[in-house]
């Protein structure tokens, strides 16, 4: 009975009045047969009938239309201005056990690095996207299980399978050569070849090049990566902001003593009390605020035929991440006192350098102070921040002779560096204002009395 069922199974048209007599469709797995038979039984009773090498083979596939197991990891909603992204790297691997909300792959874009995260608790089955491919918000990148893997077929390939083809043994009746007639014929066979070849040289000489001829490195001392889509992003906008702006710097330089010292006296008092170290840029923020409510032509912009006056003070900082530089900005920083600054400038470069930053904290900002001093810088001339109109440059302290009252004494001196945008602001408003900096940090008294 069951060779008669074999040799039916193995012609299509049979095949097909085998498969419609099934009639389990209670069964979880969908069966095909390549003639087009269709069968709801275990894929396992229907694969004991057919031989081994058998033509028709099974396709087993589990549909999350038919058990609601599998649910899709699609791109989140990246923000207001970002469009598409980049598929930067997984953070898991095919089978491995992710929570709900955990992250499982990375978008970089434009501005920042958004994460994909489960919607379920399960395993993942497969990535859909790879890689290096620009994805869009509702991209789907995976596939989630949200049961452990279990047993599954799984189709096999669809080409021939081809035996290794052994040389056809001699005939027994033909008489073997000896071992010594298998040498001679060897040795006649290599003289043979040997007198039909010309002779080469032994040692090749290497082709002489003119004095003149440039040496270039070898290609292969050189690697080609894709650019991050970051990197990309800064490098657009300083070059627009170079075409776009006339911009001038004006330089001058700053005794650090008072401040310094009034942070040694203060920092353990400051730390017990909010939480946080005193630094040196809260005296700067405070200090440019100061001079941007002087001289209210820095914190303006250019918009067409129009100059926008902004009452208000959101102070961009300059933070170099190993991905590339990003601005977060200090909301209203003329209503905040020395703490509120440092706490918020800290938070700030937490999630910055942790790739958590949103964009809502980096959009805006009316004015940047950039710190080339934390890399040993010592001069430099910073590039406007569109759409602002001036920047600050601070640099490293260094300490150098000083003439005071008279007397050369070292003193820790710091250069600072503002470049602004000509077009709006004249060089009398840009040096007043790099001036009221350097009172301020020179003498922080002023502050509280309003000098």
């Amino acid at each position: 009975m069951a060779s008669a069922v074999i040799r039916l199974i193995r012609r299509p048209a049979a095949a097909l009045l085998v498969a419609r007599s099934c009639r389990h469709v209670q069964q979880l797995s969908l069966h095909m047969l390549p003639g087009g038979s269709v069968c709801s039984n275990p894929a396992r009773e229907l694969t004991r009938l057919l031989p081994r090498a058998s033509p028709y083979q099974m396709w087993s596939r589990s549909f999350a239309s038919e058990n609601g197991n599998l649910v899709d990891a699609v791109v989140p909603f990246m923000g207001e201005s970002i469009t598409d992204g980049t598929l930067a790297t997984f953070l898991k691997k095919p089978g491995d056990r992710v929570e709900v909300d955990e992250p499982i792959a990375q978008i970089e874009t434009d501005k920042v690095t958004i994460d994909v995260n489960s919607p379920e608790a399960g395993t993942i089955q497969k990535f859909v996207a790879k890689e290096g491919d620009t994805v869009t918000p509702g991209t789907k990148v995976a596939v989630i299980s949200k049961s452990y893997p279990s047993d599954m077929h799984v189709a096999p390939s669809d080409d021939k399978v081809v035996k290794d083809a052994q040389p056809p043994s001699p005939p027994t009746g033909a008489p073997q050569p000896t071992p010594t007639e298998k040498i001679d014929k060897q040795v006649r066979k290599e003289e043979g070849s040997t007198k039909g070849k010309p002779k080469v040289p032994s040692a090749a000489t290497p082709p002489k090049t003119s004095p003149s001829e440039p040496q270039l490195p070898p290609k292969e001392r050189e690697r080609r990566v894709p650019m991050p889509r970051l990197r990309k992003r800064v490098a657009t906008r300083l070059k627009d902001s170079q075409n776009t702006f006339a911009m001038l710097t004006t330089f001058n330089e700053v005794d650090m003593t008072n401040l310094m010292k009034l942070r040694s006296e203060y920092k353990d008092a400051f730390v017990e009390k909010h939480g946080v170290k005193l630094g040196l840029m809260s005296g700067f923020v405070k200090a440019a605020v100061s001079g941007l409510q002087n001289q209210p032509i820095i914190n303006a912009v250019i918009d067409g035929d129009d100059i926008i006056y902004r009452d208000y003070v959101d102070i961009s900082i300059a933070v170099g991440t190993p991905k590339g530089l990003v601005v977060p900005v200090i909301r209203n920083a003329d209503t905040l006192n020395f703490a509120g600054i440092e706490k918020e400038i800290n938070n700030l470069a937490k999630k910055a350098n942790n790739g958590t930053i949103s964009i809502d904290e980096m959009a805006g900002g009316t004015f940047t102070i950039s710190n080339g001093g934390v890399y040993g810088s010592l001069l430099s001339t910073p590039i406007i921040n569109p759409p602002q109109s001036a920047i600050l440059g601070m640099h490293s302290i260094v300490s150098r002779p000083m003439v005071v009252d008279g007397n050369i004494i070292p003193r820790p001196m710091m250069y600072i560096a503002l470049t602004y945008d000509h077009r709006l602001i004249d060089g009398r408003e840009a040096v007043f204002f790099l001036r009221r900096i350097k009172d301020v940090v020179e003498d922080p008294r002023r502050l509280l009395l309003d000098l």
